[in-house]
């Protein structure tokens, strides 16, 4: 990023231009008595020289202009440009384990819990420029949609094809929060964090959550869960149609929240619940602000001077005026 400006490292030599109106008025009130006097019975011998004589506060106004040159040259100006680099100090790397379960078809967020989800994962990915992030699936088995990578496009276009029907339903969040570990256990960054969402409880795979988080602990690893649906019942997919459709009926909503809130514990995190949309925005607004990633601005200043072109002007205008004055004018000095 670029920045170019013209600055004066003297500015305070410009109250010296207030010299030039006093030496106006003093030229208005002392110009007639540098001129001398003669009576003559008839001027009809320099009619052709009236012209020089109205030209010749030109001389003055060259001095006057020559003497600005000289007091801009003073203030020294200069052209200043600013480039700035940013360093990340503070690197984070991220995994999102991501519950792709029937149940995330639900409809008491708009559309469904899954489209919600996206949405705002999406918006969360595009703002944090600087960090790595990789993508995890689980319903009742899991899997690596993404590894870890700084190429945002890469994670979009893999968060976008998530969808339901890719794994076997249930909901094995061991086995999800266990596949988020495994993918961040050897990076090197200095902060590793997953952020895992389920809308049920526990109830498929072979890995305990229990012993997921404390896999989670042994490699510093910190865990945001989120707890996601309505406080009751919602709309929700019971049971397959001929065409292979869903068809919907309301079912109570059961999210194992002390699980949850344990393993955000256990690991250094926090448990978010989310009810609607708004609210789900809100707790990924919430864990952007809490996992900042340091970065560190350098800025670099090149100054350029340009007083030359003003003490070139200045000499010029002088020897106009010293030209004029000894050869035009040289009669009416």
């Amino acid at each position: 990023m670029f920045n170019t400006s013209i600055e004066y490292a003297n500015p305070e030599f410009f109250w010296l231009l207030l010299l030039l109106p006093l030496a106006i008025l003093w030229y208005y009130f002392t110009r007639k008595k540098q001129n001398a006097s003669v009576k003559l019975s008839s001027t009809s011998a320099f009619k052709g020289t009236s012209w020089l004589t109205k030209l010749k506060p030109l001389l003055f106004a060259l001095r006057l202009l020559a003497l600005a040159a000289v007091i801009t040259a003073l203030a020294r100006p200069q052209t200043k440009d600013v480039s700035t680099r940013t360093k990340t100090t503070k690197g984070i790397d991220i995994v999102m384990a991501i519950d792709v379960s029937s149940s995330m078809l639900a409809r008491d967020l708009k559309p469904n819990r899954l489209s919600a989800l996206k949405e705002v994962a999406s918006d969360f990915i595009k703002q944090r420029p600087s960090d790595r992030i990789g993508l995890v699936a689980y319903a009742g088995e899991s899997y690596t949609k993404t590894p870890i990578t700084s190429d945002k496009s890469i994670v979009l276009g893999a968060l976008r094809e998530i969808s339901y029907g890719t794994l076997e339903d249930g909901t094995a969040i061991g086995m999800g929060l266990a596949t988020a570990v495994n993918r961040l256990k050897e990076s090197k960054a200095i902060s590793k964090v997953i952020i895992l969402l389920t809308d049920g409880v526990n109830n498929s795979g072979f890995i305990e959550p229990q012993t997921a988080a404390d896999l989670a602990v042994e490699y510093g690893i910190k865990t945001y869960t989120i707890g996601l649906g309505t406080n009751g019942n919602a709309l929700t997919p019971i049971a397959y149609r001929r065409d292979g459709s869903f068809q919907y009926g309301m079912r109570q909503v059961e999210i194992d929240e002390v699980l949850l809130q344990d393993i955000a514990k256990v690991t250094g995190g926090r448990y978010f619940r989310a009810t609607d949309n708004e609210e789900l925005a809100e707790i990924y607004g919430e864990i952007n602000k809490l996992e900042k990633t340091e970065i560190e601005e350098f800025k670099y200043t090149r100054f350029e001077e340009k007083f030359r072109p003003w003490v070139f002007l200045a000499g010029i205008l002088l020897l106009v005026e010293w030209l004029l004055r000894t050869t035009l004018f040289k009669s009416f000095i």
